[in-house]
């Protein structure tokens, strides 16, 4: 810990979606912050290690003496990049997680936060998914955060680290130009005059979570101490068709739909339980429409 009662802190994948708004709510806290991620972090504030962390010599640069905590938030977090790359995959997913618990354990660092996702625990049809559900994952993406998360226990129950495994929804919020998900491929839809592919009918369920409040979570975890398997999302659920509508009400565009068959891997439904989190303090803020509406300008101020 720093002077002043600030902590020392490391987020992987700084510098990516959810990690710049976590970075800057850590600055905004008073806290010492260091990125390790591929681009430098927009900030001078910030410590920025630029590289790859399945590089051991990066990870060693990245956990200082002294760090208080890991927020490791890097992965690869594409399914249908881990079904075309399942080796890459399990190189950061997995391998570098190992590197970045076993250099947390030789330098002392008291806690170490996961960035995972409820993809571990496979199709469980409508079944609404709990941290006591049983992991079995369906595609490499949730196999290797199915791993990190088991590693991250060993090391927890082994060495006296605090550590959690923070299993996010589908997260959207601002910041999101370059994503490939679904809501910002309405965004761009929108903006473009074109339409959006859906999978199926349009009735597959989502969980679909505020950016905002997945930070709020994490840092909930961190500063209360929490160990083991946490679920972060909205805690309500939404169709595919939902998501449609809400953008078209937000954008006041038509937004056309071609229907696709449904790929491998793909849920029917992800219903979740946040009562864990909830017990926590947890209080997601941001319903649908309303997330929406702060991800739209960012789309919409581009094309003028």
């Amino acid at each position: 810990m720093v002077d002043g009662g600030r902590s020392r802190v490391l987020v992987t994948g700084g510098s990516g979606f959810i990690g710049r708004r976590l970075v800057r709510a850590l600055l905004a806290a008073g806290d010492e912050v260091t990125s390790a991620d591929r681009h430098a972090f927009p900030d001078d504030r910030v410590r920025s290690v630029v590289g790859d962390l399945c590089d051991p010599a990066v990870v060693a640069e990245a956990v200082e003496p002294g760090t208080d905590a890991v927020f490791h938030l890097a992965a690869v977090t594409s399914v249908v990049q881990s079904m075309s790359d399942p080796v890459g995959t399990y190189r950061l997913n997995v391998a570098a997680t190992a590197d970045l618990l076993e250099r947390a354990r030789v330098l002392g660092v008291r806690s170490f936060m996961l960035a995972s996702t409820n993809a571990v625990t496979g199709n469980v049809g409508k079944a609404t998914i709990s941290e006591s559900v049983p992991l079995r994952p369906l595609t490499p993406y949730g196999a290797t955060k199915a791993a990190g998360e088991m590693l991250l226990s060993a090391y927890v129950a082994s060495y006296g680290m605090q550590g959690a495994a923070l299993r996010f929804s589908n997260v959207y919020g601002p910041g999101m130009e370059s994503k490939d998900s679904f809501i910002p491929r309405l965004m761009r839809a929108a903006r473009d005059g074109t339409g959006v592919q859906v999978r199926g009918d349009g009735s597959m369920l989502r969980d679909v979570v505020h950016v905002d409040d997945v930070v709020s979570g994490l840092l909930l975890a961190w500063r209360s101490g929490h160990n083991g398997p946490l679920i972060l999302g909205s805690g309500y659920s939404v169709s595919i068709n939902d998501m449609v509508e809400a953008a078209r009400v937000v954008t006041g565009t038509a937004i056309p739909v071609e229907h696709v068959p449904v790929g491998p891997g793909e849920m029917p439904a992800v219903i979740i339980d946040i009562s864990a989190a909830r017990a926590l303090g947890y209080q997601p803020r941001n319903d649908l429409k309303a997330g929406m509406a702060t991800v739209w300008p960012e789309f919409s101020e581009a094309a003028k």
